[in-house]
């Protein structure tokens, strides 16, 4: 079905191919069979830009679930997935459900539980993303969600709100949303809510926030304000995913994120955002309340990869290095004084810099390999520290300012790293081992 034509999913307009489960908490609706049927899903994790769902993307999403079960969780609205899911789209699926939650009491509630466990693909509709988060988090919901994902290889996707809640780091929309111009003229305006507490744990996102509408309206200004509060607030280095509203990023489990769209019929685009490695100091110049958001580095402190959706989602970008792709080019995005710039760019390199090292001192740094906790003692203070991926790729920096330094790097993936640690005019490196 085009998507310039009318569908709208958030009604009951598919009741009769469905049987309704009522209860206090929650509303299900199930299509299909009702055996559970065990399959081996292919795992990935679908995004779609939040407006009416591109059926490429969506057949991709349900072939991953390898004929099993699909669940749909929702908020609002009722059951419009269900027959879009089992029967327009010709890909051979076990069952549908839909289970609508009326409050927080559902998650814990043994039905919407065991519908959870039983699922090979999980689908959260738009709506309120603080809806998601206030419900589920820290319940047995996000429990078990994880859970799939970790040791049953769990597809999951979503639009919007749905896309919204995907990342480790997440907009939460406690306060309600905000605008571009908003977050642009004071980063740490009330409704900037940038969290990080533990939510969906998708390895491949784990230091990455999402966002949705890009095109209507213009999301670019608020997204990077994100990113720029990640650095400060939490010393990582965030990246961003986002799609237009008609554009959907499907994540294989490989890594490898292929974009879905209706270019050239339609400008449909999705954006892959980092700071700009190649720098040697990409931190924004002011980021404090109050005050408009500057992080230019000379117009470069972004680098952005943009990617043209088409219908059979030909073209890709790697989430292993973040920066191999197909079909895109390479922008710099930059603020000063609260105004974003978008300049075309250069490929980025993301080598590690390595620097010669000047002069002794002693260092400690343990335990090493690591599971994720570590100490640094140094003789001298530490005026910056840098974490680099075996790619070459920056994962963290911070500028702690002291001699003894405690790292949490629990949510880097296991493997080898490379950390340059700079002491006054002196430089060290070190390789440190994770093994979770």
């Amino acid at each position: 079905m085009n998507r310039r034509s009318l569908r709208i999913l958030l009604g009951g307009f598919f009741l009769s191919a469905s049987s309704l489960i009522f209860a206090q908490d929650y509303t299900a609706y199930h299509t299909g069979s009702s055996t559970d049927l065990i399959t081996h899903p292919a795992g990935g994790i679908c995004l779609m830009g939040g407006a009416s769902e591109h059926d490429e993307a969506m057949k991709w999403f349900l072939e991953a679930a390898n004929g099993g079960d699909v669940l749909v969780l929702r908020a609002s609205g009722s059951d419009g997935y269900n027959n879009y899911m089992y029967s327009t789209l010709g890909v051979a699926i076990n069952s549908v459900e839909t289970i609508v939650f009326n409050n927080g009491n559902a998650a814990y509630d043994a039905y919407v539980q065991q519908k959870i466990q039983e699922a090979e693909a999980i689908w959260f509709a738009g709506g309120d993303q603080w809806d998601y988060i206030s419900y589920w988090r820290g319940t047995p919901v996000d429990s078990l969600i994880n859970d799939g994902l970790l040791n049953r290889h769990l597809v999951i996707g979503g639009t919007s709100a749905g896309m919204a809640i995907q990342g480790k780091y997440y907009f939460s929309a406690e306060n309600g949303t905000v605008t571009s111009a908003t977050a642009l003229s004071d980063p740490h305006n009330m409704n900037v809510t940038v969290d990080s507490n533990a939510f969906i744990k998708n390895g491949i996102l784990s230091d990455v926030i999402t966002d949705t509408h890009y095109d209507n309206p213009d999301r670019k200004g608020r997204h990077t304000t994100f990113l720029a509060r990640i650095l400060t607030d939490y010393s990582v280095v965030g990246k961003g995913i986002a799609c237009d509203e008609y554009t959907a990023v499907c994540i294989d489990s490989s890594g490898i994120a292929s974009v879905f769209g209706e270019h050239p019929t339609y400008d449909d685009n999705a954006y892959f955002i980092q700071p700009n490695c190649d720098l040697s100091d990409f931190s924004p110049e002011i980021c404090s309340a109050g005050n408009a958001l500057t992080w230019d580095r000379s117009g470069e402190v972004l680098k952005v990869y943009a990617v043209k959706g088409t219908f059979n989602g030909i073209n890709s970008f790697d989430l292993n290095d973040w920066k191999t792709g197909s079909g895109g080019s390479w922008e710099h995005w930059s603020v000063n004084s609260g105004v974003l710039t978008e300049n075309s760019a250069g490929p980025i390199n993301c080598a590690v810099h390595v620097e010669e090292f000047e002069g002794p001192f002693n260092l400690e740094v343990y335990p090493n390999p690591s599971m994720g906790e570590l100490a640094i003692n140094s003789e001298m203070e530490i005026g910056s520290l840098k974490i680099f991926n075996s790619l070459g790729g920056l994962v963290y920096t911070t500028r702690p300012h002291a001699q003894n330094v405690k790292l949490d790097l629990m949510e880097l993936p296991s493997g080898l790293y490379h950390m340059t640690i700079v002491c006054g005019d002196q430089t060290k490196h070190q390789s440190i081992q994770i093994s979770h």
